[in-house]
């Protein structure tokens, strides 16, 4: 089954679940927001996505740059970070199986599939 970890107010987040549905693909929607993902299953989420925790998360956001910029942090601490400020997690997130990819741009989520 696919996932795809979703912000409806995104645009890029849209147009994920937008490609999914145009190519017919049968996915599950986590809308993170709203149901805030827990330490264990970010982290199992990053490891699929063979990036550092630092590469998914979006540095521009206002509470990155007043609570977190410039610091030193361990990956756990950027982990937690993400898990108590869900709009820090780029999006979206698409998770097929053991692999994971940042859907940014759109056609990546179907180097996965």
């Amino acid at each position: 089954m696919i996932t795809i970890y979703h912000n409806p107010r995104c645009s890029k987040s849209r147009l994920g679940v937008q490609a999914l549905e145009e190519h017919g693909k049968e996915f599950e929607i986590v809308k993170y927001l709203d149901t805030p993902l827990v330490f264990d299953e970010l982290k199992t989420i990053i490891e699929k996505l063979g990036i550092s925790p630092l590469e998914l998360v979006r540095q521009n956001e206002a509470v990155w740059k007043s609570n977190y910029k410039g610091k030193t942090l361990s990956n756990d601490e950027l982990i937690q970070a993400m898990i108590d400020h869900p709009k820090l997690i780029e999006r979206p997130i698409v998770v097929y199986g053991n692999k994971a990819i940042v859907g940014r741009p759109t056609e990546k989520i179907f180097e996965i599939l």
